[in-house]
Formats: structure tokens, sequence, C-alpha cells
């Protein structure tokens, strides 16, 4: 019975992933390395794919469905989400467009955050964000 109902979920996923308007409306942004949980060394390399937007650098401009990745160390998302994120040590901006940034880390167990933004920085409303926790050894 557990076979079914997962077999009908998965159906009923893959469905609506296949029909235009939820295809065309669906925005993501995942920290695909490390994974959640993961125990790693300094320094790490953190990733982020997109779905449903495009990653471009910062100097393109203000373009509707599309932006670069920040990633937020330690720190949570910022409160006012129609201001540009900040930029420091807990902040760091990818305006590059790039999606891989290697991070040196002190020992410990780090909350890492992805938060994607347009060109301006200012972040998308509501907010395309992923967060894990790794430990580094």
């Amino acid at each position: 019975m557990k076979n079914l109902y997962m077999i009908l979920s998965l159906s009923l996923i893959f469905s609506l992933a296949a029909s235009s308007s939820f295809a065309e409306n669906y925005q993501a942004v995942t920290i695909s390395k490390p994974r959640d949980g993961a125990v790693v060394s300094s320094p790490v390399e953190v990733c982020m794919t997109a779905w449903g937007i495009e990653v471009e650098p910062a100097k393109k401009g203000v373009n509707e469905g599309k932006g670069h990745n920040h990633i937020l160390v330690d720190v949570g998302l910022p409160s006012d989400l129609s201001k540009p994120i900040g930029k420091d040590a807990r902040h760091i901006h990818m305006g590059d467009g790039s999606s891989c940034k290697t991070l040196k880390l002190s020992s410990g167990k780090h909350t890492i955050q992805s938060l994607f933004a347009k060109g301006n920085h200012i972040p998308y409303s509501p907010p395309l964000t992923d967060s894990i926790v790794i430990t580094v050894r």
C-alpha cells in the first residue's frame, strides 16, 4: 500500500512539473554542494543550482527572472528584502555570475544560506533561498 501511495504521489509531481504553468512559475535556488549535515575540511566549496531563473553577472543590470547568488554565513535573511544585501565576511556576493565559491571557514558548525538577488543586489520576494548546516573539522 505504501508503494501505491508513493507511485501516485510521484505521478502527481511529474504531471505538475510537465504542465507549462507550473514550469513557467517554478523558481528555486538550492545549495547543491556540500550536502546538508556534511562534515568537511576548510576551505569549503559551496555551489548553488538555479531553476526557472537565469544566473548572470550583476553588471548586466536588473532583469526580471535573472540575477546572481549570494552566500550568507552564520546569519539569517536580511530583515528588509526591499534593500540591497550587505557585503561583508558573512554576506558574500557572487556578482560575477558564478555558481560556486570557495570559503575559508573556522572549525565548528556553520549555517550556509543562499539568497538569489537581482543585479542591484535586492533579493526577490518571496526570497529564493536554501539553507544547510555543515561541520568544519
